[in-house]
């Protein structure tokens, strides 16, 4: 029944009418239409009608997730526990699985919505912070995957730098990194779902070969002192910036889906692409984290924050083939930045709502324009970047959710078919966002208490540990109830 009103829906007045179909045909030019017959994607924020979603394979979007966080920055992350907070390997392995079970689930179930209303998921985000109002949302999340690029840029290029013996610089190791991940992400859905499939592989046998190697030193991981709450809050909310905040992109992946789809199948394939890659990574990470002072190679590898130059050290008894494995390594992060890239480029066509008619593959090379010069500036000061970057951005994404969820379960009751594809593009028909932008901008009244940043620690974070995202997620929850009815009241629709 779903389908075949969607279908009716589409059929009888599609998003973008003949007449307006026909004028993009005629303006577009002759280098576009030569693209579009290689089978480089051009559609960007435009839902796709219920004809065009045929894809049925389930294996997609986990290979999607998992080749996302199959890579060093997800090392990098469980390094963070013994090295910034001091934890000792089992708490913070505990934290590590604790909190991404909990956190892998928002963005696994917002996948599930993709098939079924054929949007993207800031597309969706409309539906309740409005024509307008979801630009918000828009920049925030282009600040956490530019932020996200950007660490794994750096990763990459210190990685790749650190098997020529540092003759190739940081620099240049970035510069190859964003051009390999920009040129997956230019082609679109049909090319990034390929290598994304593929591109898990080679970074596993590294990580297999270093243990391998390397695994009999983990045995000396140094006692750590008994984990405080502050310190075990504060490397949760690291875990958590970084899962958590694949939410605001989960659905892009997963319009071409049929839409009789099964949604709890979808919903566990996703979650399993995200915790089978991170949790093993991040625990792997923090032990080798935590006995690199006691290896005399490792720590001089290490210097300096270079998580590359670390890998390398481990990877340095099996010879060039270590070096071998080291450069594929360095390439994996093009698994996170091509598919962040992708998203990037939905997100610049819905924060300039304009410029939806601009072919998606355009704003790819624009992402790259503006990751580049950030990942060179940030690079020699990665563990700074990184320990800020992820606990602030999963403050905003706990706001997002709250905002999301309760429009769908409260306000919608559940129904996807509430999620009108003709009122995608027209202001006045959909909410106002009012509601929304309020709860999530007044959430901060406590979220600021709750923060434990290096430049500022909170009064209640003073006791507790980072309550940030816990504090905006329940906060916006409760601020976004009554002020959505309120707008339904005054306006007399959804």
């Amino acid at each position: 029944m779903l389908d075949e009103e969607k279908g009716q829906k589409f059929a009888n007045k599609d998003s973008i009418d003949d007449s307006e179909r026909a004028s993009t045909e005629a303006g577009r030019s002759r280098w576009a239409r030569r693209l579009l017959a290689l089978g480089v994607e051009e559609r960007g924020v435009k839902p796709v009608p219920p004809e065009h979603r045929t894809d049925s394979g389930y294996d997609k979007i986990f290979f999607v997730w998992a080749s996302m966080n199959t890579n060093i920055l997800s090392f990098s992350a469980g390094t963070l526990g013994p090295v910034v907070y001091g934890l000792g390997l089992r708490d913070a392995c505990l934290v590590i699985l604790f909190f991404n079970l909990l956190c892998a689930a928002p963005p696994a179930y917002l996948t599930t919505w993709g098939p079924k209303t054929g949007m993207r998921q800031m597309v969706q985000a409309r539906y309740s912070f409005g024509y307008f109002g979801v630009i918000l949302p828009c920049i925030l999340n282009l600040i956490g995957m530019c932020g996200f690029c950007i660490l794994n840029s750096i990763l990459g290029g210190q990685t790749l730098a650190s098997v020529s013996s540092h003759n190739l610089s940081w620099t240049v190791g970035i510069v190859i990194i964003t051009i390999v991940s920009l040129f997956i992400s230019f082609c679109g859905y049909k090319v990034l779902t390929w290598f994304e499939r593929v591109a898990w592989i080679p970074v596993v046998i590294v990580y297999v070969v270093a243990l391998g190697v390397s695994g009999k030193h983990l045995y000396n991981f140094e006692g750590a002192e008994p984990a405080t709450p502050g310190a075990v809050l504060s490397f949760a909310s690291i875990i958590v910036g970084f899962v958590v905040t694949y939410s605001p992109l989960a659905s892009d992946f997963t319009i071409y889906f049929r839409p009789g789809i099964s949604s709890f199948r979808l919903f566990l394939y996703s979650y399993f692409g995200f915790l089978l890659p991170i949790v093993p990574l991040q625990c792997l990470g923090a032990a080798v984290a935590g006995v690199a002072s006691s290896q005399p190679e490792w720590e001089a590898g290490y210097a300096g924050d270079n998580v590359g130059g670390l890998v390398e050290a481990m990877l340095h008894p099996v010879g060039g083939f270590g070096k071998f494995l080291t450069v594929l390594l360095s390439l994996s992060v093009a698994g996170n930045i091509a598919a962040t890239f992708y998203s990037m480029s939905i997100n610049l066509q819905l924060f300039v709502p304009f410029l939806w008619v601009v072919p998606r593959y355009v704003f790819s090379v624009v992402g790259t324009a503006i990751v580049i010069p950030l990942a060179i500036v940030g690079a020699h000061s990665f563990y700074d970047t990184l320990t800020n970057f992820l606990s602030l951005i999963g403050y905003w994404a706990g706001a997002f959710i709250a905002v999301i969820l309760v429009e769908h379960w409260f306000f919608r009751k559940s129904d996807l078919r509430a999620y009108d594809p003709m009122i995608w593009n027209r202001p006045r028909e959909l909410p106002s966002g009012l509601a929304a932008v309020g709860a999530a901008i007044l959430c901060f009244g406590l979220v600021i208490p709750g923060m434990d940043q290096v430049w500022f620690v909170g009064p209640i974070a003073k006791t507790t540990g980072d309550l940030g995202f816990e504090f905006a997620f329940f906060a916006t929850v409760i601020l976004y109830i009554p002020f959505r009815m309120l707008e339904i009241k005054i306006r007399k629709r959804l």
